[in-house]
């Protein structure tokens, strides 16, 4: 993870101070990550063995997606007591989520409720009112302003914010007020595209220097 997330005053869950956030769901990648949690959500509908197959391999706190999208009402409220009993240390919950279904999980779960926001034009005052207890904002090119427009009305909420892929970007996003940041890790596929890249470099090095 980028040194420079270490800024960050972090988000404080059961003991536990959470600055840096891989957003990823490849197990070799969450096996081998120094952030201090991961939150694993994807473009499908939640499911039990997914999110059991992370739990399993991950040695740091889980933030589980849990819908709210396409899936929502008992299912999501399903899926968040399954990642509970897994030991995740938060749901989250997406951007369209109704407020019947916040208000469903919180009544069920003890751990925190996670909010993606993706837009400024989110109100966040009837999701928080219903449990939510942290926001991860998702903007895109938008999301410093996001940040900062939150952290101006809500100046004790808890902000996740994503980071992007450089140490200004991460760095802007503290300074708005986010108080933990996202970072998306390089592929697998990136990944072993330079350990080859290294390894054909040796394997030339090693027969000219026996020719």
């Amino acid at each position: 993870m980028p040194e420079i997330i270490h800024q960050a005053s972090g988000i404080i869950i059961l003991g536990k101070r959470i600055r840096s956030i891989i957003f990823s769901t490849d197990m070799a990648i969450i096996k081998n990550t120094n952030a201090d949690a991961v939150i694993a959500v994807y473009p499908f509908t939640p499911h039990p063995a997914i999110m059991q197959g992370i739990s399993m391999v991950a040695d740091i706190p889980v933030f589980a997606g849990v819908g709210g999208g396409l899936t929502h009402g008992q299912r999501s409220v399903n899926i968040s007591l399954f990642a509970e009993s897994l030991g995740s240390l938060g749901v989250v919950i997406n951007a369209p989520t109704p407020i019947e279904t916040i208000k469903a999980v919180n009544q069920v779960v003890d751990i925190p409720l996670i909010l993606t926001v993706v837009t400024d034009r989110t109100d966040l005052k009837p999701r928080l009112a219903a449990g939510v207890d942290i926001v991860n904002i998702s903007g895109g090119k938008n999301t410093v302003s996001i940040v900062r427009q939150v952290r101006q009305k809500y100046p004790e909420l808890p902000i996740i914010a994503t980071g992007g892929k450089s140490d200004e970007t991460i760095e802007a996003v503290i300074a708005a007020g986010a108080n933990a940041v996202t970072y998306t890790p390089p592929s697998n596929g990136e990944l072993f595209s330079k350990k080859m890249a290294l390894y054909r470099k040796q394997e030339i090095e090693r027969t000219k220097n026996n020719t």
